[in-house]
């Protein structure tokens, strides 16, 4: 399913009166983990402003470990503080990087804005090398402005 086919689809999760916010959360991961063949490991962090943590919340893929991360650690932590996307088309090129699994290869994070503030971010990793694109980066940014909508 392509970038274009997704978007209405997202904006009707979000639109979803029966179901609470975290099931929408889920709801959005399980579609993009579904639905982009390399999209392995889908999942949102919010963050708590005053302690400087992300935490983990409704995702889909492997189990992980790291459900608190600290700004500024990995990648998760750096677009806490950067603001900005952050594509990283081969982890093992990364300083900073938390391994959360050994097939994990690719990833990348784009902060979440409600009301210019960010308050978290949608986190992707990926098994293959080197996947993502800009249509990803603008995809993943349409995705959390409909999510911003739940806040």
């Amino acid at each position: 399913m392509t970038f274009q086919e997704l978007q209405p689809k997202i904006s009707a999760i979000i639109s979803d009166n029966n179901k609470v916010r975290d099931e929408k959360l889920l709801a959005v991961c399980q579609l993009l983990n579904e639905n982009v063949e390399y999209y392995n490991w889908v999942g949102f962090y919010f963050a708590n402003l005053e302690n400087k943590t992300l935490h983990l919340g409704p995702y889909v893929g492997a189990e992980t470990d790291h459900t608190v991360i600290p700004f500024g650690k990995g990648i998760c932590g750096q677009v806490a503080e950067s603001n900005a996307n952050f594509v990283v088309p081969d982890v093992k090129a990364q300083d900073n990087y938390i391994a959360c699994s050994l097939t994990v290869k690719s990833e990348i994070v784009v902060p979440l804005f409600v009301n210019g503030v960010n308050i978290g971010q949608i986190d992707i990793d990926s098994h293959v090398i080197d996947p993502f694109t800009e249509a990803d980066e603008r995809f993943l940014e349409f995705v959390n402005q409909e999510v911003a909508k739940l806040f």
